[in-house]
């Protein structure tokens, strides 16, 4: 998990998964051949690029291949590619796909497995469409974060992260919360890889209880963790329903858009 900066707008100074928002060049249009095998449903491939991007972004981990051999790079290669694409790729100043095809690899969007999908509540003043998938880190690669966007890095069991959180030794969300909960009900990497889990739209709400203020999920979406008491901030909202038919699913950026984590 990242730290994210506290210069940041949204989420400033939280313990999240590594991921943003999709940009269009995540479609990859006419350069589909930058990513294989490709995903079964047409609208998962720009959240599945955006997620491999963003990942080799901020923590210069890159789930590629190959294209001759079908292989996965090896670490070596995966540092060099560092050095030379990473913050140009941060930047704006090249693609992903550009990357690839350059550098004859192909993205591997199909170690991604879908995971989650939240979206903000409609009383929030910016809106996210928030697709999170999780994979395997390749063996051999490390997870560095950033300095930029991301200014520290852990490596953690879920167990462990959301221990923190309640002792307040890290600050996490509660969406943030609720699936390290979700990934938790695993001890192996292999385990949790190969569970189907339920991707349905969650929106978290605030509900009064005899206890105070609470954050609250629907029940049965496969979150061990489905409510924590309300920050101070969150207490006033007044309770409404989410209203998910507003939110593109992809791609965007800004209030009201799509994320991939």
């Amino acid at each position: 998990m990242v730290l994210r900066s506290p210069r940041l707008s949204f989420s400033s100074g939280a313990l999240v998964f590594p991921g943003g928002k999709v940009d269009p060049d995540d479609a990859l249009h006419d350069r589909r051949e930058a990513a294989a095998p490709l995903p079964e449903r047409e609208s998962e491939l720009p959240l599945r690029v955006a997620a491999v991007r963003e990942i080799f972004e901020e923590t210069c981990v890159l789930l590629a291949r190959e294209r001759r051999s079908g292989a996965l790079i090896t670490p070596e290669r995966a540092s060099r590619l560092e050095s030379r694409y990473r913050r140009a790729v941060h930047n704006g100043e090249i693609g992903i796909a550009e990357m690839a095809l350059a550098e004859g690899l192909v993205l591997a969007v199909d170690l991604l497995v879908p995971f989650a999908r939240w979206i903000t509540p409609a009383h929030s003043p910016r809106r996210f469409d928030a697709h999170f998938f999780a994979a395997a880190c390749p063996s051999g690669q490390v997870p560095v974060h950033d300095g930029i966007e991301a200014v520290d890095s852990v490596w953690l069991s879920p167990r462990q992260a959301l221990a923190d959180a309640a002792a307040g030794r890290r600050p996490i969300l509660f969406p943030t919360r609720a699936n390290l909960s979700k990934l938790g009900r695993h001890a192996r990497v292999a385990d949790a890889l190969a569970d189907s889990y339920p991707v349905t739209p969650v929106s978290s709400r605030v509900v009064q209880t005899a206890d105070g203020p609470v954050l609250r999920i629907p029940e049965g979406l496969g979150f061990e963790l489905t409510e924590m008491p309300a920050a101070p901030r969150q207490r006033q909202v007044i309770d409404a329903p989410p209203q998910f038919s507003r939110i593109p699913p992809c791609p965007g950026g800004g209030g009201g858009t799509s994320r991939s984590s």
